[in-house]
């Protein structure tokens, strides 16, 4: 290609994006910054917390600058370099953005990648990169589950909720996912191997909240929290003393111009419950610790990540929406170009 395409941000969201929010924009490819290198981008990482980096406001990184391209993980092949670590046609995976060329240089998420390991590179965006990650270590690590417990996942349908509820079965959890509609929740026994799942839509919060009540008499160990809203809500009435609440997402609250906020917090007191607010950046200097063992258990049939690949750069914007309708059925990736 001769031009770089860029998904750029043109203003800031007002509740849930609309196209006018986005543009589609051509500039000239870059050059190698110095001791650095060119990726020429084959797949892109789409994840709710990128709507959350659209706002202006307090979070962990900075916000997305306007008629800057919206940022993502990406994994592709090096184009040109400066550097002799990173020749021309290395697979690497770095922090860039929605755009077809990015200018790179190496640290922070920065890594190459062995991609003869797996059967696409965009395993690298799920399983063995920090979707399937998330899964793994905010589980074992920051929730370190015991034998026996009830584990409660949220948003269990999606690329980390299902791998959430996959890795709790192997540490001989009784799991249980919240999802919405009859399909996902087929999926999460079928496919996934939970022991019950629970659809949350069209149920108000008391009637959520009976039927976790129902599906865990003795109250909830573990809480695996991605949606928040009313979903949270009604988990945090059925804690078990003690409780640990790994707080992982909010997708449910990400598209709200105003934030609710929770309302049922008095349940944590009263269960002296504790709440780890988690992010996987922490964990990034032991990715090569836990890759090797996701991929045991993938080969053995133990765990399943599920990809939804979407195509085109032009499509950026229905493939990035498709998280917030529900559409996505697996890890949602955005496969800009083949490598070569």
């Amino acid at each position: 290609m001769t031009v770089n395409r860029r998904f750029l941000l043109m203003r800031r969201p007002h509740g849930m994006p609309v196209p006018e929010d986005f543009r589609l924009a051509e500039a000239a490819v870059p050059a190698p910054p110095p001791g650095g290198f060119v990726l020429r981008n084959c797949y892109a990482s789409l994840d709710p917390a990128q709507r959350g980096w659209m706002d202006d406001g307090p979070s962990y990184m900075p916000p997305i600058a306007l008629g800057d391209p919206i940022r993502a993980t990406c994994v592709g092949v090096v184009h040109a370099s400066d550097n002799p670590d990173f020749a021309q046609g290395d697979w690497v995976m770095g922090l860039n953005a929605l755009e077809d060329y990015s200018a790179m240089v190496p640290g922070g998420f920065t890594m190459k990648l062995d991609v003869s390991q797996v059967e696409s590179p965009s395993r690298f965006l799920s399983a063995m990169g920090a979707v399937g990650l998330t899964g793994y270590f905010g589980l074992l690590e920051v929730a370190k589950p015991r034998a026996g417990e009830v584990l409660l996942v949220s948003g269990a349908a999606g690329a980390v909720g299902s791998v959430v509820g996959q890795i709790g079965r192997i540490a001989g959890c009784r799991t249980i996912g919240i999802a919405g509609g009859a399909e996902k929740c087929r999926r999460l026994i079928a496919d996934y191997g939970f022991d019950a799942a629970i659809d949350y839509k069209g149920k108000t919060q008391a009637a959520l909240a009976a039927e976790i009540g129902r599906l865990a008499p003795g109250g909830v160990d573990i809480l695996f929290e991605n949606v928040g809203g009313v979903v949270m809500d009604a988990s945090l009435l059925n804690l078990a003393r003690k409780a640990r609440i790994v707080l992982c997402g909010l997708i449910a609250e990400y598209n709200l111009p105003e934030k609710v906020g929770i309302r049922n917090l008095w349940s944590v007191l009263v269960q002296e419950a504790t709440i780890f607010g988690f992010l996987i950046m922490n964990f990034a200097p032991r990715f090569a610790e836990a890759a090797p063992i996701m991929a045991e258990w993938m080969a053995a049939g133990r765990l399943r990540i599920d990809e939804d690949v979407q195509h085109g750069l032009e499509n950026a914007y229905p493939a990035f929406m498709r998280l917030f309708s529900g559409a996505n059925t697996g890890k949602l990736v955005l496969k800009i170009a083949d490598g070569r």
